[in-house]
């Protein structure tokens, strides 16, 4: 019974989720057509409102792809290119997270089998786990979100009913996020042919991510322990902003919330930040400078721009894309953990509620919901790429 009753909290904390992503009031009909389902701008180029006070974009960008978007608002303050199709590494994970991560309680134990570690790519980050120990489903998320070890997702995945069921799952839920231009191949992030995202859907995934206190804890942990030989061992997060490491500072009001490379993709990052009660996600895709700790840097000015111009910047977009055929009802208000300069160590933040959405998202919220309740019931019924994610 303790477990359904868990289980049930976090199905409700899905349709959080998806109301956090989406909004469900009125889309015009013409927003409907291919070329606007996603109003942020699915022109190529820099697109950024010229508003009278607002600052200029910061120079020396040269990420193939980047957007920042006002996460309690929805709204895209400024973008390049934000729906062209590129490799995602790690940054998937987040993806993964928002599809796996409420089904399975904390404290579960699993005891991982060899088929469980079956098929990692070569030269994947790894967090160490190993056969025939038992880990909980806290330290393989903690694995995932800290060390972005491929290791943990594909135990994780094997709970969740395996690879290839996995990548369904996770695909579906881009569709319901109404992230159009995401094809999974590989739930790690690892390079597989086919498998793109883009700036619009990665920003969108975390956006959804940020409205599940776990998912919002996990990304933004620096360091915690983990099951090791002999006992356990300290990991860092490798997100270098979060932490303030390899020469780069930990950004002021850093909440997550996941980095990655591939020799495909590149480096990559989605960067969550909030203050004085604001919060901005920055999506960064293949810096081109080839300057140390480039994806940072462009990430940590295109946030400083973001607060810059609070008040001033004026919407060139909105995440709010899910065609939809709502007719009205109560609307709902999605919260999420904001954590504050606290979040040090391995323990649960201070968090106060962050509105994440606007207008009446029921339908698809509860869509989403009843999605993920009839997969755990039919559980219940049943008893490839180059270089690290």
């Amino acid at each position: 019974m303790a477990i359904d009753a868990r289980v049930s909290k976090k199905a409700a904390a899905m349709t959080l989720i998806a109301a956090a992503a989406v909004s469900l009031t009125s889309i015009p009909a013409a927003a409907h057509d291919a070329t606007s389902r996603q109003p942020a701008a699915a022109g190529a180029g820099v697109q950024a409102a010229a508003a009278p006070g607002t600052r200029r974009l910061p120079g020396g960008l040269s990420a193939l792809s980047w957007m920042v978007a006002d996460a309690d608002t929805g709204s895209v303050l400024a973008a390049k290119n934000p729906h062209r199709k590129l490799p995602p590494a790690s940054t998937l994970k987040t993806l993964f997270a928002v599809t796996v991560l409420p089904k399975f309680s904390a404290g579960t134990v699993r005891r991982v089998s060899s088929g469980d570690l079956a098929g990692i790519g070569a030269g994947s980050s790894v967090v160490g786990v190993k056969e025939g120990r038992r880990y909980s489903v806290a330290d393989l998320w903690r694995g995932v979100f800290l060390r972005s070890g491929n290791d943990a997702v594909h135990v994780l995945a094997a709970m969740n009913g395996g690879w290839g069921n996995t990548a369904q799952e996770m695909q579906e839920t881009a569709r319901r996020l109404g992230a159009r231009d995401t094809t999974v191949k590989s739930p790690d992030g690892y390079d597989a042919p086919g498998q793109v995202s883009s700036a619009y859907d990665l920003t969108v995934f975390a956006r959804a991510g940020l409205a599940n206190d776990d998912f919002a804890r996990y990304c933004a942990t620096p360091r915690a322990a983990f099951p090791g030989a002999g006992g356990t061992t300290m990991i860092e997060n490798t997100n270098r902003i979060l932490v303030g490491s390899h020469g780069m500072s930990r950004y002021p009001g850093i909440i997550g919330v996941k980095n990655g490379y591939t020799s495909k993709a590149g480096n990559t990052l989605i960067a969550a930040a909030r203050r004085n009660g604001r919060t901005l996600l920055v999506t960064v895709l293949n810096p081109q400078s080839n300057e140390n700790n480039a994806v940072y840097k462009e990430a940590g000015s295109l946030l400083d721009w973001g607060f810059d111009s609070a008040g001033t910047a004026q919407p060139v977009g909105t995440l709010h894309a899910v065609r939809t055929a709502y007719d009205g009802g109560v609307p709902l208000g999605p919260e999420a953990a904001e954590l504050t300069a606290a979040d040090t160590g391995g323990g649960s933040p201070r968090r106060s509620a962050l509105v994440l959405g606007a207008g009446a998202a029921g339908l698809v919220a509860m869509g989403l919901g009843a999605l993920f309740g009839r997969r755990r019931q039919a559980r219940g019924r049943a008893g490839q790429g180059s270089g690290p994610a």
